[in-house]
C-alpha cells in the first residue's frame, strides 16, 4: 500500500471516529441535569434518612396517564381486575403528576420514622417541592403544580373484581382534596394534600418502596413508568425478564407496539435507567433488567 493511500485511510477512519463521536453527543439524553447539585440551606431536606418511595399499587397498575394533556378515558384488565380510568375537564393525571403522590408518601413515611403521628393531610411549600422534585421554581412552575393537584383530585379511578361468591367494585379520585394559601401576588406559600384512605392504609401497613432520587431525573413519563415497573417486579431479586408485549401492556401505553419496541430501545442504549441495565433480547422480543452493581 502507497504512502498516500495510507493517509487517505487514515483520514476516512478519522473521520468516521469524529462522525461517531458527534452522533453520540447529538443522542437525546434519558436523564435531565441534576439542577440542584448541593443541598440549598434552606429547603427542609426531609429525605436525609428517609429514601422517595412510592406505593406498590401504583407501581402495577397503570394509573397515571403517559401523555400530557390526555382527555380519553381508559381501561386497564389483568387476571379478572379491571380498572378504568376517567378524566375531568383539566384531563388526566400524568406520570409527571404523580411526583406529588411521592413527595406526600415519602413525607409521610419520614414522620413514621421519627416517630411522630401519621395523618392523611400533608403540608408542604411548593418551593420545597419543587427543588426536591429536580424542578424548576419559576412563576410557571408554580401555576403547572396547581394544574396537576386540579387533575390528581378529578382523575376518577374505578375498580372492579370479581370471586366465586361476589363482585366488588370501587371508585376514588388520586387525591381526595387539595388546599393552598397565597399571598396576594399570587405566590403560593402554603400547600395541603389529603391523599385517599386506601394510600393512607397502605404507606401506613409499609407497603411501598424505595425509588432513586434519579427517577426525578428522566425525562419521559414512559421511562419513569418502565423503570418503577423494574422496581416493583425487580423487588430484591437480581433481575427480572419480560416479553416486550407484556410489558407494553403493563405499562399502560397507548402507542403501538413499533413504537414502544423503538422506545425500549433507546432506552436501552442510553443506559441511563436508574438501578437497572437495561437489555432487549431482539431474538425473543424480550426486556431484560439486571440490578446494577452499588459500586457503579
Amino acid at each position: 500500500m502507497s504512502y498516500s493511500n495510507k493517509t487517505a485511510l487514515d483520514i476516512i477512519a478519522n473521520r468516521k471516529k469524529e462522525l461517531a463521536i458527534k452522533e453520540e453527543a447529538n443522542k437525546p439524553s434519558h436523564l435531565a441535569p441534576i439542577k440542584y447539585p448541593q443541598t440549598d440551606f434552606f429547603i427542609a431536606d426531609i429525605f436525609d434518612t428517609v429514601t422517595y418511595r412510592s406505593d406498590l399499587a401504583s407501581m402495577e397498575y397503570p394509573l397515571f396517564a403517559l401523555k400530557a394533556g390526555d382527555t380519553r378515558s381508559r381501561v386497564y384488565e389483568h387476571d379478572g381486575l379491571i380498572i378504568s380510568i376517567d378524566p375531568n375537564r383539566y384531563g388526566v393525571a400524568t406520570m409527571h403528576d404523580k411526583d406529588i403522590w411521592i413527595y406526600c408518601i415519602s413525607k409521610i413515611c419520614q414522620a413514621m420514622y421519627e416517630g411522630e403521628e401519621i395523618h392523611r393531610k400533608v403540608r408542604f411549600t411548593i418551593y420545597d417541592y419543587l427543588k426536591t422534585t429536580n424542578r424548576h421554581i419559576s412563576g410557571s412552575d408554580y401555576e403547572r403544580t396547581k394544574e396537576a393537584l386540579e387533575r390528581l383530585k378529578g382523575t376518577s379511578i374505578k375498580v372492579e373484581s370479581e370471586n366465586k361468591k361476589e363482585r366488588i367494585a370501587r371508585s376514588f379520585s388520586l387525591i381526595s382534596d387539595w388546599y393552598i394559601v397565597e399571598e396576594k401576588d399570587g405566590r403560593m406559600i402554603r400547600v395541603e394534600v389529603e391523599i385517599p384512605q386506601w394510600l393512607f392504609n397502605s404507606v401506613a401497613n409499609k407497603q411501598v418502596l424505595s425509588i432513586s432520587p434519579d427517577y426525578f431525573r428522566l425525562r419521559r413519563p414512559l421511562d419513569r413508568r418502565i423503570y418503577e415497573l423494574a422496581r416493583k417486579h425487580c423487588g430484591y431479586q437480581s433481575s427480572w425478564k419480560i416479553g416486550l408485549d407484556l410489558l407494553h401492556r403493563k405499562s399502560g401505553s397507548t402507542g403501538d407496539l413499533r413504537k414502544f419496541r423503538l422506545n425500549i430501545k433507546s432506552l436501552a442504549e442510553s443506559d441511563e435507567l436508574p438501578d437497572y441495565i437495561l437489555r432487549f433480547d431482539h431474538n425473543k422480543d424480550m426486556v431484560i433488567f439486571k440490578k446494577r452493581s452499588k459500586n457503579k
